[in-house]
């Protein structure tokens, strides 16, 4: 007798499903469905993103080949097929699945508020910035970015306390990222770590009223006058620490708060970055650290377009694309949650490649990622040939 459903049934309780019923009565996502639920469609999207799908007829195929696991992936009765998940994709709102990751991000949050993090300080700590992702524009002609080129922009904000993605927007490729850093709102105390791409003096003095730290690299040409010049330890990598008040045309209107500035010395480069910061009450080492650490941001990215399907997709659409993006970070949610969960040190890509080779073996969830090689599977086969030959009665 099989005690347990496949790895990716498991994974499937991460998600509520008593909210998620909540939110298709909130979206109107099953308004003339026709059969084919919203649960339905996320599982046929998320199965996508795990198994590594590039088109519709691999996750109608992909499924349509489990029968007899597919009862195990909370009630769907048979693989969709390409036409229905092609219609879903392009009218089911993405807002949808935008919802779906913020439900799934309560679960990740709270067990990663369990787990131990690099900084002493209590201050939440973020990473912001943003990704381009090349699309031909004759196929997904509403995303145009250059004359000759499409692109959608994925703007994101990392939360060190387990490294999740905590807020996204997705924009076209024109739009800049400090539009899309306007649209943010952050807890008064947070500290945000960010490139200079972020240095606008209008968003420094809104966060600074608001009590929202930054660390950013600043600018070369910024005019400014020192303030106060700060005595630097010896024996680290800092070069200047000074306090300083902006002085460019319109800088005092726009941010009239004194900032720091800090030069530290990157050893693996050979080369001084400058960093402008808000934080008088950190040691400048601290500063520098703190900058340091939104390197994890650029591996979020890297991972998630070596793991995960953002950069080929099931529709084209921009419902399409969206939903799809919106299940991918889903789906990093889901695969972040497990290594925050397992007892050993997973690295994301190995722990998304072994999970995707096991997706529908039946394994305890739980002992696998603990023991990846130690658990065996369960015989299923049985099972499966007698729920064939009773589809066949």
């Amino acid at each position: 007798m099989i005690k347990t459903s496949s790895l990716f049934s498991q994974a499937l309780t991460l998600v509520n499903r008593r909210e998620f019923e909540r939110l298709v009565k909130e979206h109107g996502t099953e308004t003339s469905s026709k059969g084919f639920t919203s649960w339905d469609q996320f599982v046929s999207l998320l199965f996508s993103q795990f198994a590594g799908a590039n088109s519709l007829r691999e996750v109608s195929g992909g499924l349509a080949s489990c029968l007899g696991k597919l009862n195990h992936l909370g009630g769907i009765k048979k693989a969709p097929p390409r036409s229905t998940l092609s219609y879903a994709n392009n009218h089911r709102p993405w807002e949808f699945f935008k919802s779906i990751f913020h439900l799934v991000l309560g679960e990740a949050q709270a067990l990663a508020k369990s787990k131990n993090r690099k900084f002493r300080f209590k201050n939440p700590l973020y990473s912001l910035d943003a990704t381009t992702i090349d699309l031909c524009l004759k196929v997904f002609d509403w995303a145009r970015y250059k004359r000759a080129k499409g692109a959608v922009k994925l703007h994101l904000l990392l939360d060190h306390q387990g490294h999740l993605p905590c807020w996204a927007y997705i924009s076209d490729g024109k739009t800049g990222d400090i539009t899309a850093a306007r649209r943010l709102s952050l807890p008064a105390g947070a500290v945000v770590a960010m490139d200079r791409g972020y240095n606008d003096f209008s968003l420094f003095g809104s966060w600074c009223s608001a009590g929202v730290f930054f660390v950013t690299r600043m600018k070369e040409g910024t005019l400014y006058e020192v303030v106060e010049p700060k005595e630097v330890p010896s024996g680290n990598n800092v070069l200047s620490d000074e306090i300083i008040r902006l002085t460019g045309k319109g800088a005092e209107e726009k941010c009239p708060h004194l900032l720091r500035r800090v030069a530290v010395w990157d050893e693996e480069k050979k080369r001084e970055i400058v960093l402008l910061t808000n934080i008088h009450h950190l040691a400048a080492r601290t500063i520098g650290e703190v900058y340091k650490a939104r390197w994890q941001i650029e591996l979020f990215f890297k991972a998630l377009k070596q793991n995960l399907k953002v950069k080929t997709f099931l529709g084209t659409s921009e419902n399409a694309v969206k939903s799809q993006l919106w299940t991918a970070l889903t789906a990093m949610l889901i695969l972040k949650f497990l290594q925050l969960k397992s007892k050993l040190d997973w690295s994301l890509s190995n722990l998304a490649a072994l999970f995707r080779m096991n997706l529908l073996s039946y394994k305890d969830l739980w002992d696998w990622i603990d023991a990846p090689f130690g658990v065996r599977a369960e015989d299923g086969a049985k099972s499966d040939r007698q729920l064939c030959l009773f589809a066949l009665k």
